[in-house]
């Protein structure tokens, strides 16, 4: 569903109006220039189809509206990329732009040009990984300058670590380890320089005042190594879907946004699915 053509087709090429119905019937005036807040109410029967079940159209404008107040830079972003980013954030069943520091939309400028990016935060990563059943637990630390940290690659793989009480000094290392519910284990270490690196690469929009690298950066340097991490555990193929979209800047909303074309250039994948047996 190209909600984006069928918002020109009805506007028109010159500028005039089109109309649609609302789910109360009622008729409502659709103009390339409206503002995304109106557009949301306009397009509420094709937003409806593309919800999840437990996401109503009235929660998905609250959630809209609510980051539009807490951002009112996002106002400015196109229409289609940041409907896009909150109906990622609905699909997914993670809060945008709040406390809970579940999910994020970004205003990042490309080519002159302000774009939404929807980025997965630490919370919501936790989130996502403790719905598949095969997982028994999954931890992210920081490791700080004055910390006693060691850990061993190769077969008899061992990570140990001991927070200094006091004077931690600065941030040099993050790491993250997930158990299985069979006993299997595995770890990622990376320290403060490759956590810059991949955010750098990966999150366009790291240089604006509302990017959560800026407000959370040791809590995005978590997600980010367990997100590294899981790529050596069996994982389903929800969670790989979801991946998919982490960092997405899109231009069209449909019944599954891992399918809709990403105009991010740089993906990170490389997930093994596995259905939990």
């Amino acid at each position: 569903m190209d909600v984006k053509q069928e918002l020109a087709r009805q506007a028109g090429r010159s500028g005039t109006a089109g109309k649609t119905r609302t789910a109360d019937k009622k008729e409502v005036t659709l103009t390339k220039s409206m503002s995304i807040a109106d557009l949301i109410r306009a397009m509420e029967p094709e937003i409806r189809k593309a919800l999840p079940s437990v996401v109503t159209p009235e929660r998905f404008t609250r959630m809209a509206l609510s980051a539009l107040n807490n951002n009112p830079k996002l106002q400015e972003c196109t229409q289609m990329s940041f409907l896009a980013a909150l109906m990622n954030a609905a699909q997914l069943g993670l809060e945008p732009n709040t406390s809970l520091g579940q999910a994020y939309l970004i205003p990042y400028k490309n080519k002159g040009v302000l774009e939404c990016q929807f980025q997965i935060g630490y919370k919501g990563m936790i989130n996502l990984v403790y719905r598949n059943e095969m997982v028994q637990t999954v931890q992210a630390h920081c490791v700080y300058k004055n910390d006693d940290f060691k850990y061993e690659l190769g077969l008899d793989p061992k990570l140990q670590h001991v927070p200094a009480f006091q004077d931690r000094g600065e941030l040099v290392a993050v790491y993250a380890m997930f158990r299985l519910q069979n006993g299997g284990f595995g770890f990622e270490v990376m320290s403060r320089g490759d956590v810059d690196a991949y955010a750098a690469r990966y999150s366009q929009g790291i240089d604006s005042s509302y990017s959560p690298w800026k407000s959370s950066y040791e809590e995005m340097a978590k997600k980010t190594v367990i997100k590294r991490v899981l790529k050596y555990a069996p994982v389903k193929t929800d969670f790989v879907r979801a991946m998919s979209v982490d960092h997405a800047i899109q231009n069209e909303i449909g019944m599954d946004m891992s399918e809709i074309q990403n105009r991010q250039e740089f993906i990170e994948g490389d997930y093994q699915e596995t259905e939990a047996q």
